[in-house]
């Protein structure tokens, strides 16, 4: 059980940190060649395609961490339980786009395994770069349905109604950094 609370809690982190760490440290690698007079043939498709899971998996991370690209117009016209349902059915929406993504995500690249279809400096099936996006959204999926989960049971009054919106994450930051 310990094990599945540590990959809830930090699946995310640690993909982006391996993604980034590599992403970065093979253009720094081929820099340093270039200046050399050298150059890596496979250096940039790596670093694109990390960039391309990166931005997947960032997509879930923002979803856990409830920073998601959102208008807070509206949010910051209501109050209580009307910003809660307004955060459910957001939720609703982004999760049904998810499922839809994941759908579609999953189908191409599954036809991209089926043609065998490789990179071509890594050789590496295109089926697995475009799995980034199954499965990326698939975690967004996943965080959005505990988000809900939260929701509703903040809505049912068993937990603190806490919804916020950017201007009040300001001002808890504002508060925080004077202490």
């Amino acid at each position: 059980m310990n094990v599945l609370k540590m990959i809830d809690r930090r699946l995310e982190e640690v993909l982006l940190f391996l993604f980034s760490f590599v992403m970065v440290t093979v253009i720094f690698i081929q820099v340093v060649m270039r200046v050399s007079g050298n150059s890596l043939s496979w250096s940039e498709e790596l670093g694109r395609y990390c960039f391309i899971w990166l931005v997947y998996i960032g997509i879930s991370y923002g979803v856990k961490k409830q920073r998601h690209i959102k208008v807070d117009v509206m949010l910051l016209l209501l109050k209580g339980k009307g910003k809660l349902i307004l955060a459910i059915i957001s939720n609703l929406l982004f999760l049904g786009f998810s499922l839809v993504v994941v759908f579609y995500g999953w189908n191409i690249a599954q036809q991209l395994l089926g043609f065998g279809q490789q990179s071509p400096a890594l050789h590496i099936p295109m089926g697995l770069v475009y799995m980034a996006t199954p499965i990326g959204m698939g975690l967004a999926a996943i965080r959005l349905i505990q988000n809900l989960y939260f929701q509703f049971k903040m809505l049912l009054g068993k937990e603190e109604i806490e919804v916020s919106d950017e201007r009040d994450r300001l001002k808890k930051q504002e508060e925080e950094d004077e202490l």
